[in-house]
């Protein structure tokens, strides 16, 4: 592997662990695999989070229209990015935040059109995506 996790192919102790490291009731998972699996719910209990509570400044439908921000607020969600939005000004901006979004949604509808096209599963064309890094 990369060597970025250590002791990969240790398999964790099922006394210490419990039922935690089992898969399919009889095998225990790798050093490894329980990192990325800890790694993967982390990022959907984040993504969880901001969606049920998001912050008041980031949407306009939150914030108070005697709020100072409430003006700039609707005037910036009132402008369309068009098709391709202007990258001419560098750092974390509005323009950069809508390309990263349409590059998520692309990214998001090749891997479901892919997995359905070779019969498989979105885990398992990530996980060929990423050279196997997951199992």
């Amino acid at each position: 592997g990369h060597g970025l996790i250590p002791d990969a192919d240790q398999t964790l102790d099922l006394k210490e662990w419990g039922t935690l490291a089992t898969i399919s009731g009889k095998n225990t998972i790798t050093n490894e695999r329980a990192i990325i699996l800890i790694a993967n719910v982390h990022a959907l209990m984040v993504g969880l989070a901001a969606t049920i509570s998001p912050n008041s400044f980031a949407d306009t439908l939150l914030l108070d229209p005697n709020h100072p921000m409430y003006e700039w607020q609707m005037e910036r969600n009132s402008k369309l990015g068009g098709v391709m939005p202007n990258l001419g000004k560098m750092g974390v901006t509005p323009e950069a935040e809508l390309a990263n979004g349409r590059m998520a949604m692309m990214g998001i509808i090749t891997c479901i059109a892919y997995s359905g096209i070779q019969g498989q599963s979105m885990i398992d064309t990530i996980n060929e995506w990423v050279g196997g890094a997951y199992f």
